[in-house]
This record gives structure tokens, C-alpha cells and sequence, in this order.
């Protein structure tokens, strides 16, 4: 069983390892080189989700950090079914806590992406499920929740470095009043919040999950209000399924 106290950090193998696999995405050089994968990525990224998890639950309580492919790892393989890119192996590691009940993808979490060179930190929920959409546009025009939603934004960017993402539509949803105040956030199929920075040297000591966590700290108003909106419409439980 994999232990918090396991976690040393990232070698510098596993940057190296998406390095070479940049130049190299194909099945044979995969193949040839599965060993440094399984040692110096998925050992190393289990480890960290056990880590991580623990530390995410003085602001997440029920975070699900689940040190396995699909759940929170995701997949280094692509889908290449509908895609013009036939490359087979996706060049980054990423991996993802999430807090709710329903299918992992469509509720709130933190999600962690190491693609070299540089690291992306991010919170929130990338696309609605549409029950959820419905939900959070009542909860935008609804005075009480959509003050909190305003407020939870100006909290995440006071430190003016996290970027937003989530707007989607050029038009204000029919039957919404595009002059409300709130309207902007009527645009958004999604809400997350996140930072995308040069890898830092702790990726490959323990302290990368003193950086993780103070980050995820910052943007944890921003998920504490998506996981308000998900509890108080349970009826929006999202059949969104695991798309990684």
C-alpha cells in the first residue's frame, strides 16, 4: 500500500522521460522504454496522489485521492479516434482530486498537469454537465449565491495570478436578462481557476507539495462555491463520464 510519508518528490527522470517522449511519440519507442515510465512516472505520481490528497483534506474534507489510472492519474494514452493527431501518447502528467459524489470529472476538484516545461495548477470544473449549467445560471442571477460567486473571484485574483476559464457562449442564454449585472458569468460552461508556471526545483523534493498546496489554498474559494452549488442541487449530479 502506498503511504503519504513514501513521497520524495518527482526524479528528474520523469521530466525527462516527457522530454524524450516529445521527440519520440510512438508505440515502439513507448514500449522500449515502459520500465522508466512504470519507475519514474507512475511510481513517483501514485506516491504524490497519496501525499497530496492527505495535505488537500485540511481544505477539501472529502477529496477523493485515488492512486490509480482513471481515477486520479489519468491515462497516458490519447483517444485518437475522432482526432486528426494520430500521435498515441499524450507528452504531459496529469492528475486530479475532485470532492462530490457522482462520476469524477463532473464535480469540483484540484487538478494537477506537469508538461515540460512548465506546470499547471488549476481548480474548479471544466465543462457543466447540463443539469449543473442550469443550476449555476440560477445560482448567478440568484442575489444571495451570485454575490458569493463574485466574491470568490475577487478573492482568487486579489494575488493577480491566476487566470480564469469557463466562458463558452457569445450570447447570453435566452430567457436571461443580458443587462443583469451578473450576465457575463451566463457565457460560462464551466468555472475553474488556475497558474501555469515554469517547473519549479521542488518539483523533485517533497516540498512540491508545499507549492501545490498553498496554490490550491489560494483558488479553494472558487471550488468551496462549486461544491455549495452541487450540494444544494443534488438533483444536478452530473453523467459526465471519466474522459481520461
Amino acid at each position: 500500500m502506498v503511504q503519504q510519508r513514501d513521497f520524495k518528490g518527482f526524479p528528474k527522470e520523469c521530466v525527462r522521460f516527457f522530454l524524450d517522449l516529445q521527440q519520440n511519440n510512438n508505440k515502439a519507442w513507448f514500449d522500449a522504454h515502459r520500465p522508466e515510465f512504470d519507475a519514474y512516472v507512475m511510481e513517483p505520481a501514485r506516491q504524490f496522489v497519496v501525499a497530496m490528497g492527505e495535505r488537500l483534506r485540511q481544505i477539501a474534507p472529502g477529496v477523493h485521492a485515488e492512486p490509480e489510472v482513471n481515477r486520479s492519474i489519468f491515462r497516458i494514452h490519447r483517444d485518437i479516434r475522432f482526432s486528426k493527431d494520430k500521435t498515441p501518447y499524450k507528452t504531459n502528467l496529469a492528475m486530479w482530486f475532485w470532492e462530490g459524489e457522482g462520476p469524477r470529472m463532473g464535480c469540483s476538484g484540484f487538478y494537477f498537469h506537469l508538461e515540460p516545461p512548465n506546470l499547471l495548477l488549476g481548480v474548479g470544473i471544466h465543462e457543466f454537465s447540463d443539469a449543473l449549467l442550469g443550476a449555476f445560471r440560477q445560482a448567478v442571477i440568484e442575489p444571495q449565491l451570485g454575490q458569493a460567486l463574485v466574491e470568490a473571484i475577487q478573492s482568487v485574483s486579489q494575488p493577480g495570478i491566476y487566470s480564469f476559464g469557463g466562458q463558452h457562449y457569445k450570447r447570453v442564454p435566452q430567457g436571461y436578462d443580458p443587462g443583469h449585472p451578473r450576465a457575463g458569468f451566463l457565457l460560462y460552461n464551466g468555472l475553474t481557476a488556475g497558474q501555469e508556471i515554469p517547473i519549479p526545483e521542488a518539483l523533485y523534493s517533497p516540498e512540491i507539495i508545499d507549492v501545490c498546496y498553498q496554490r490550491y489554498r489560494e483558488m479553494s474559494p472558487i471550488h468551496t462555491w462549486l461544491r455549495g452549488l452541487a450540494q444544494k442541487a443534488p438533483q444536478a449530479a452530473p453523467q459526465v463520464a471519466p474522459s481520461s
